[in-house]
Parts: C-alpha cells; sequence; structure tokens
C-alpha cells in the first residue's frame, strides 16, 4: 500500500456538568477511535477504555477492507464479552454490571487498491468528513430520533431538541451484541476526517464544525476549537474530538499539505 502520512489532534474533556469523563479515544495511526461509555463511575468509563484497548491492537497492522472488517468485528465482540464482564467480581458494582455500556466510532487506513478509510460505528457517536471546505455526516447514528427521521415522522431540525434525543438503539455492552455499520471511503474524499462523541455534535450544529474545521488547519487546534466550543454551549456532556488529516496524498484542490507540515513545524518549534 503507498505510504501516507496523516497528522492528527485529540482533545477529550469531562464538561460542565458531568463529574467523571466516561469518553475515551484512541489516536495510533492508522487507527482512530472515538467511545463514549455510558453506566457511571466504574461502567462506562471502563467500557470506553476497554474500546480503546482492543482496538489499539490493531495499530500495527496492514489491512485490506475484508481483512479489516474481520479484525474489527472480532475486536468488538472482544469488547462485547470484558464489557459484560465489568464489576462481576465486585459486590459494589451492580449497577456497572447492569448498565456498562460504550458507543464506538472507529476509523483505520486499508489497501483498497489504494489507500481508503474503513470506517466502522454504533450508537451514536459520529464520523464526518471534511472535502473542499464543505462537511458531512459519514456514519449513521444509531438512535430513537434516527429511526424517527429515517420513517418520515421527525425532522432533522425536531430530532436536534428532541427530549429523547440520547437515546440509543445500539452499543457495545447489554445482553445481546449489536451489529456495527461499516464504511468504506477513499482517502481523496475525506482528506479531512472527524470522530466524535456527542459531547461535540450534541452542543453545536454541523453549521458550527463545519467553520471550525475549514477555518482551522492544525488539527490539534482544530480539536482543541471544538471542545472549547461544546464547553461554551453549555458542556452539558463530556466531549472528545479527534482530528485527521490525510497529508501528501489525497490529491484536493483546496488541500495544502506543505501548508499543513508548517503549521505543525511551528508548533513543534521546529520554525521560527
Amino acid at each position: 500500500m503507498k505510504q501516507v502520512e496523516l497528522h492528527h489532534g485529540a482533545r477529550t474533556d469531562v464538561g460542565r456538568v458531568r463529574e467523571v469523563n466516561e469518553d475515551a479515544y484512541l489516536a495510533a495511526p492508522p487507527v482512530f477511535a472515538v467511545a463514549d461509555g455510558m453506566g457511571g463511575h466504574e461502567g462506562g468509563d471502563v467500557a470506553s477504555r476497554v474500546v480503546v484497548e482492543e482496538l489499539g491492537r490493531l495499530a500495527d497492522r496492514a489491512l485490506d477492507p475484508t481483512e479489516a472488517r474481520e479484525q474489527l468485528a472480532a475486536a468488538l465482540a472482544t469488547c462485547q464479552q470484558r464489557i459484560a464482564e465489568i464489576g462481576a467480581d465486585g459486590e459494589t458494582s451492580r449497577q456497572a454490571r447492569s448498565y456498562a455500556g460504550t458507543t464506538v466510532v472507529a476509523a483505520i487506513v486499508v489497501d483498497d487498491g489504494g489507500p481508503a478509510w474503513f470506517l466502522v460505528n454504533l450508537g451514536d457517536s459520529r464520523a464526518y468528513r471534511l472535502s473542499q471546505g464543505r462537511l458531512s455526516q459519514v456514519s449513521t447514528d444509531h438512535s430513537l430520533v434516527q429511526e424517527l427521521v429515517d420513517a418520515g415522522s421527525l425532522s432533522t431540525e425536531d430530532a436536534a431538541t428532541h427530549p429523547e434525543r440520547n437515546v440509543i438503539t445500539r452499543a457495545l455492552g447489554g445482553r445481546e451484541a449489536s451489529e456495527p455499520d461499516y464504511f468504506l471511503l477513499p482517502l481523496a474524499e475525506a482528506p479531512r476526517l472527524l470522530l466524535c462523541s456527542d459531547g461535540i455534535n450534541g452542543m453545536i450544529d454541523d453549521a458550527a464544525i463545519e467553520e471550525i474545521l475549514g477555518a482551522t488547519d492544525d488539527p490539534r487546534d482544530a480539536a482543541d476549537r471544538l471542545v472549547e466550543a461544546a464547553l461554551a454551549a453549555g458542556g452539558r456532556d463530556n466531549a472528545t474530538a479527534v482530528v485527521v488529516d490525510v497529508v501528501g496524498w489525497a490529491d484536493v484542490p483546496d488541500y495544502d499539505a506543505d501548508r499543513q507540515r508548517s503549521s505543525l513545524e511551528r508548533k513543534l518549534g521546529a520554525l521560527p
């Protein structure tokens, strides 16, 4: 597979309301992930860390799309089993045993006759792509409101304020395993990729996300700005953003790889 240069930035914050950060992220090129845990301390936070640990095992592997799907499915099955066992040996962990779970959205670079993103998601943590200044959502939310939108009984605008917008229909954890969705996307169609928990997109709309990603060259600054915007909007949930740039490969007219490298080098003190 042709060598791909990736620059990335990540940020997570507990927010202004929650006491525990149940989000976790992975940034281990070529694998990136965000997991949003559920179940409270020693429940959701542990569940999300399990996901990061298991997906991190794929970081040193060169995979094609078929292999990636098999490896991701196996990793998620292991996560499901481990999460189901959380707290099983502790007398004070009954709530964690009953409710521990997590969403996950992940992306890995694969060889599909050329480099491509292979993505997977369970729950409402999202994958977005920014191409030629335009933002679009890659993943599909596994949530009650998304099902209502898909059925035509709820508008996208009303979904954003629906009282049950946080009810998800698929996740890791619980008694039965959920089937994830998989996506294959050529790198040239996603020169900038965002993975985030709903503490980002639940607090700021897609127009604000697009503005931040389009106006901020350095992916680390972009991740910081997204989290800060979510906090400024109220920070009612844990907020996590992972921003990944494809540098030096994708042939996108408005994407300046030299500028991206220069920005990073300045941040590191290598340039004045």
